[in-house]
């Protein structure tokens, strides 16, 4: 008999937290067990994730706003406290984990207070905010690099290296070959800015592709994501240049992207290390300067130290730096391809199963309730708690 167990993830409602834990729960549900969801309104919204999986939304109090603020995000965490030991009344959790953002929270003081097993997984090589106020309390510390900053001292006999999951469609990206470049054949570059899309990007990725040498130019090919109050500014100045640009305030066909490009222009966000690593893809990495303790340049360092991606600080990230860096790499198809092949090299293609192994280690037995036969939908009441 095929035994399931139930896990809860809890995520906040960006990419980065939510795409490792849509590639958690399909690792998880291949095993024979279900998963619910904890999220935001945000990571609700995200397209293409977690299909055929219980979300519930809950409130989340972000810490800041001075005391005000503080009462008023109290409040939120603990009626989402209040509504998860609801949740867990009815699925049984075998485990909790938590992957970040603030509605990770509420979930994983629940649980705590149910005596449920938690874990949190560390997508950035700093632990963050929600993560260093459990860390003392939870079983175990997943982590995606070697180092990661601000953790505590004590914590080390809970952290396990696992990478940072990704999807099945970006990690069959990794058993095919870096995309041909002939000499004058086309060159296609990817510019992304994560899931909430980048200003700067749309400014000066134009202006530098405009400085090419025009033989250079006229070979490329773009894909940008833009903010939807840049599209149709970046939209004229590509059709200014003569650049074939497809733009899109978000790109739901990431991995057909990644596939496609010889070259990515990026932020420095974890789930955006972590699939161009998988996939084996050169990059241009421009770190957010305003991420939480500069998270985004520590993400950086591991792939730019291998050769994969050339690091540039925002500070410096003019057109006239970013034409000599595309020249650099792209009319020598060799450093290309060198650098795909040193980004492939640091990336960790199990880090959803070696997750998924330490959820189940983690987890406790429950009686192993046997699988059903179809999906048991729970009944909504009012704020997503369930009855």
């Amino acid at each position: 008999m095929t035994f399931s167990r139930h896990y809860v993830l809890a995520a906040g409602g960006t990419g980065g937290h939510m795409i490792p834990a849509h590639a958690l729960a399909e690792e998880l549900m291949r095993r024979g067990h279900r998963v619910a969801l904890v999220t935001d309104d945000r990571g609700a919204r995200i397209p293409g994730l977690f299909d055929g999986v219980q979300v519930h939304i809950l409130p989340a109090g972000r810490l800041s706003g001075g005391p005000l603020g503080w009462l008023r995000a109290v409040r939120k965490i603990f009626l989402g406290r209040a509504m998860a030991l609801r949740l867990y009344e009815t699925f049984r959790p075998s485990a909790v984990i938590g992957f970040g953002g603030y509605p990770a929270l509420p979930a994983l003081m629940a649980a705590q207070r149910d005596r449920i097993p938690t874990l949190v997984h560390e997508q950035n090589a700093v632990l963050g905010r929600v993560n260093r106020l459990v860390a003392g309390k939870v079983d175990a510390i997943a982590t995606a690099y070697p180092n990661v900053d601000r953790l505590g001292k004590g914590h080390e006999s809970k952290v396990h290296l696992v990478g940072n999951p990704v999807r099945d469609e970006v990690l069959a990206l990794r058993e095919q070959p870096y995309p041909e470049l002939a000499e004058d054949g086309i060159f296609r570059v990817l510019v992304t800015g994560g899931s909430q899309g980048a200003s700067i990007l749309s400014r000066v990725v134009p202006e530098g592709l405009g400085m090419l040498p025009e033989h250079f130019r006229r070979r490329l090919q773009v894909t940008q994501q833009c903010r939807a109050e840049d599209i149709e500014q970046v939209r004229a100045r590509y059709a200014g240049l003569g650049i074939p640009a497809d733009l899109a305030t978000y790109i739901t066909d990431m991995p057909d992207k990644l596939a496609w490009s010889h070259l990515i222009i990026a932020r420095a966000g974890a789930s955006t290390i972590a699939e161009l690593t998988a996939a084996g893809r050169p990059a241009i990495l421009v770190p957010l300067p305003s991420a939480t303790d500069d998270h985004q340049t520590a993400n950086a360092r591991e792939m730019a130290k291998a050769g994969g991606a050339r690091m540039i600080p925002q500070r410096s990230f003019t057109p006239i730096e970013l034409a000599k860096q595309m020249q650099k790499l792209g009319l020598e198809p060799d450093a290309l391809a060198n650098a795909a092949s040193r980004a492939r090299s640091v990336g960790r293609p199990d880090a959803a199963g070696d997750l998924a192994d330490l959820v189940e280690r983690t987890g406790r037995d429950l009686g192993a309730d046997p699988l059903p036969s179809s999906e048991t939908v729970l009944t909504p009441i009012p704020n997503g708690a369930y009855a």
